[in-house]
């Protein structure tokens, strides 16, 4: 399974940008798929994820802002983030685990893509 994460960039408080992660490769029809965001000297956490179905989960800091949807056919996975802050700065990882659960914990994801710089500016 390869993960191609694309659409990060700088953009100033308030902006938005949209985040793609195309899978490709054995990804199974049955998987989920989450954006992860690591900042400098901070733990990776999760920022929303899908599975197949469109069950979705946010982490607390991103709820009301971002918003995960998942294209099937195309394997696309979509995270459209508004309204964004400096403190949403961080590489922004796309991962991926089969199974239909959504699962906070880094750990639980089997691959993961090569990150997207997003830089908020204040």
């Amino acid at each position: 399974v390869q993960l191609q994460a694309s659409g990060g960039g700088l953009v100033q408080a308030g902006g938005s940008l949209r985040l793609s992660c195309a899978a490709s490769g054995s990804t199974t029809d049955i998987n989920a798929i989450g954006w992860y965001r690591q900042a400098p000297g901070k733990e990776r956490e999760l920022v929303a994820g899908i599975n197949s179905d469109g069950v979705t989960k946010y982490g607390d800091s991103v709820k009301g802002r971002f918003s995960i949807s998942r294209d099937n056919a195309k394997n696309t996975v979509y995270l459209q983030m508004n309204n964004l802050a400096p403190e949403d700065t961080a590489v922004y990882y796309c991962a991926l685990r089969w199974g239909s659960t959504v699962h906070k914990t880094s750990q639980r994801y089997n691959f993961w893509g090569q990150g997207t710089l997003v830089t908020v500016s204040s």
